[in-house]
């Protein structure tokens, strides 16, 4: 009986051990992703995965909220247009309170960004898992942000 008791206890830790370096591994994944994004590399769509759900909170500025969503290609094509003003105004974010909470599909990082040259911090997430060749990538994002212009995107 005490090598069964034994033996599930190795067990046990074993899998909370696996589930604790799978979760620094996601957290280490989005910190490297925020380096590529305030470097603007073009690296940066490797990170996610192809079929990502991009989503942006709209602020307004009359105090409600919408959502925007979109898939990959117009991403990728509204991130490559916007990486040379970003890059002309040395933009960046600044992501604080970083916490890993696993998820049904992988790993959730959430905190608060807070965009160059702005006092205020906003909610974000993302959520990561690795895919089949054992690849971290993002297959959500989900930023906060009161950029009024994303509203014409808006359903």
């Amino acid at each position: 009986m005490k090598n069964i008791i034994f033996t599930l206890s190795l067990l046990v830790l074993g899998l909370m051990s696996y589930a604790a370096d799978d979760s620094s591994e996601a957290l280490k994944f989005i910190q490297s992703y925020i380096n590529a994004a305030n470097t603007y590399s073009t690296t940066l769509p490797t990170y996610y995965s192809p079929n990502a759900k991009i989503i942006r909170i709209v602020e307004k500025t009359n105090g409600g909220k919408a959502s925007v969503v979109t898939d990959m290609d117009e991403y990728i094509k509204q991130l490559k247009l916007g990486a040379v003003g970003a890059r002309v105004t040395k933009y960046k974010n600044y992501y604080t309170n970083l916490k890993v909470t696993q998820v049904s599909n992988g790993y959730k990082v959430s905190g608060l960004r807070q965009p160059s040259g702005e006092s205020y911090r906003l909610p974000v997430y993302f959520i990561v898992q690795k895919n089949k060749n054992g690849k971290w990538q993002i297959i959500e994002e989900s930023m906060n942000t009161k950029v009024q212009k994303f509203l014409k995107y808006a359903k």
